[in-house]
């Protein structure tokens, strides 16, 4: 069940501690995404949002998603660590509550041109505009069932890189996306914009698979990465946000 959180603009796909499941915006409000010419360190990257947005004339409750890059897949120990550091800011700016988060997020690791550091690529918040309804950010997702068991536990096809395996990947992440959207009652059409994290080869089903559900439908950008955590292969996420700005640092 989604949630409102009427004080941000948005509301959210409950997922794990760490992030959301996705956002959309409320009537009334729509979600704008902020893209740095260059990797900001975690610290650095936060306190430019904190300006940023008091310079929006929006409140930080607003802030509702974010595109993380790391140096290097993290064990599941340090993932945890991270991700406690990391929530520390959003429950000082009242986003988050009681390990309830409602900020969809996607962190994940170039395999060249690594950052020094976890860093900000990018950061999302709802602004009023009238008439505006409809846009969503759907949260990175890798081939492995949520839940408490370990990720070996919970890869799908844990260790293995063939072609088969990595289409049965693949697939699972595809579905994974369409959930989240459908929670939202949106589908591929409704998107902007659609990212795939990975070092292995798309292309034996990139045809029939990713480009047959019309993920596609806007190109596909695929970013030589890896998934957060060390096991996980792929990762993609997904929006529809109307405005988007680049700004250089």
């Amino acid at each position: 069940m989604n949630i409102d959180v009427p004080a941000g603009g948005y509301r959210y796909l409950p997922g794990v501690f760490q992030y959301s499941g996705g956002v959309q915006a409320l009537d009334g409000f729509r979600i704008e995404r902020v893209e740095f010419s260059r990797p900001l360190a975690l610290a650095d990257g936060f306190a430019f949002i904190e300006r940023f947005m008091g310079e929006q004339g929006v409140p930080l409750t607003a802030f509702c998603a974010c595109e993380l890059r790391s140096p290097a897949p993290f064990t599941e120990a340090g993932f945890i660590a991270f991700n406690r550091h990391y929530c520390g800011t959003l429950e000082r700016w009242g986003v988050m509550h009681d390990d309830k988060n409602p900020v969809a997020r996607s962190n994940v690791c170039p395999e060249l041109h690594k950052p020094a550091e976890p860093s900000f690529h990018a950061f999302c918040f709802a602004r009023p505009v009238a008439g505006a309804t409809g846009s969503f950010v759907i949260s990175g997702s890798g081939e492995a069932e949520e839940g408490f068991a370990s990720y070996r536990e919970r890869i799908v096809r844990f260790g293995e890189t063939s072609a088969d395996a990595f289409r049965e990947k693949g697939v699972f992440v595809l579905a994974r996306m369409e959930e989240r959207m459908a929670a939202f009652g949106v589908g591929w059409g409704d998107t902007t914009a659609t990212h795939v994290y990975t070092v292995h080869d798309l292309y034996p089903f990139l045809a029939d698979e990713i480009v047959r559900r019309g993920a596609a439908e806007h190109g596909l950008s695929w970013h030589f990465a890896r998934p957060p955590v060390q096991g996980l292969e792929y990762e993609m996420d997904c929006r529809s946000v109307p405005v988007e700005h680049r700004i250089r640092v």
